[in-house]
């Protein structure tokens, strides 16, 4: 197991708004995992930006990327004294690949509330890791070698067990580096997680899917800053599937109990591979 860097892994070199990166093979899930993109195209819109804290994203995924060079073209739509607006496109071989809406917004006073809290659960520090609970010849990506997860459900490893609720809970935290100084990468954090744990809370409900069911979009809301938290608590929830179509929703919490991030993604039922 090798850990990759996920600063490195997105970062991003340009300027005037034309800006490139190369997709690492570490973060492949049926390709280049979605969040990951969605990371890159979050620090292309962080370098054009002049208000240093990214509120929200909304991405589309248009095709699947290859692990080579990507190119983002960044447009600033609309630039105000506490918001601005900031077109991505990712590009390869001349098509598109993502296209992402970024907002920013700056942080300042205003009406508080805090109604959402972590659910209750053990600390991760208490809890044994996936990589543990693995059994031995299951499939295994190489983008969970990225992030170090504390299981709180070990019956999802039982290879006979029959569905259960689609919904996921698990402890997260990424390594070889936990956290960021860089507000649009440290957000990428809760993004790569809103992003990718849709699938597994699907897979909770179907254990031996006849289709597999990438993500079509994400989009994801960042409520406070999560740079103060190498943990994180990521909960995703699968409401509904129907025509092929499978929504999810999903909330990531810091250490201390706070709601983060908040967001969800629309995905797609293909068939999926035989064996």
């Amino acid at each position: 197991m090798t850990a990759s860097d996920l600063d490195g892994d997105t970062r991003v070199t340009g300027e005037r708004g034309v800006y490139s990166a190369t997709l690492s093979r570490a973060w492949e899930i049926w390709g280049p995992n979605g969040g990951y993109l969605a990371t890159i195209a979050l620090r292309a819109a962080g370098a054009e930006a002049t208000i240093p804290t990214p509120a929200s994203i909304y991405c589309q995924f248009l095709r699947v990327a290859k692990f080579e060079h990507v190119e983002a073209r960044v447009t600033v739509l609309q630039s105000g004294r506490r918001s601005e607006s900031i077109r991505v496109t990712l590009i390869q071989d001349d098509k598109p690949v993502l296209e992402g809406l970024v907002r920013t917004a700056l942080r300042g006073p205003g009406l508080e509330h805090d109604e959402r809290r972590a659910p209750d659960v053990p600390r991760p520090e208490t809890l044994a890791t996936a990589d543990e609970l693995r059994q031995p010849g299951a499939p295994h990506f190489a983008f969970w070698d990225n992030i170090e997860a504390r299981v709180i459900s070990p019956e999802r490893f039982d290879p006979d067990r029959g569905g259960l609720p689609a919904h996921w809970l698990e402890w997260y935290r990424y390594r070889p580096v936990a956290t960021f100084t860089d507000s649009f990468l440290d957000a990428g954090r809760a993004l790569i997680l809103i992003d990718t744990l849709g699938w597994p809370a699907v897979w909770l409900r179907h254990p031996k899917p006849a289709y597999l069911a990438p993500s079509l979009d994400v989009a994801v809301f960042f409520h406070s800053p999560l740079a103060d938290s190498e943990w994180l608590l990521a909960e995703q929830e699968s409401p509904i599937g129907s025509g092929g179509l499978i929504a999810s929703t999903g909330r990531v919490f810091a250490h201390d109990g706070r709601l983060v991030a908040s967001g969800g993604a629309q995905l797609l039922c293909v068939d999926a591979p035989r064996g």
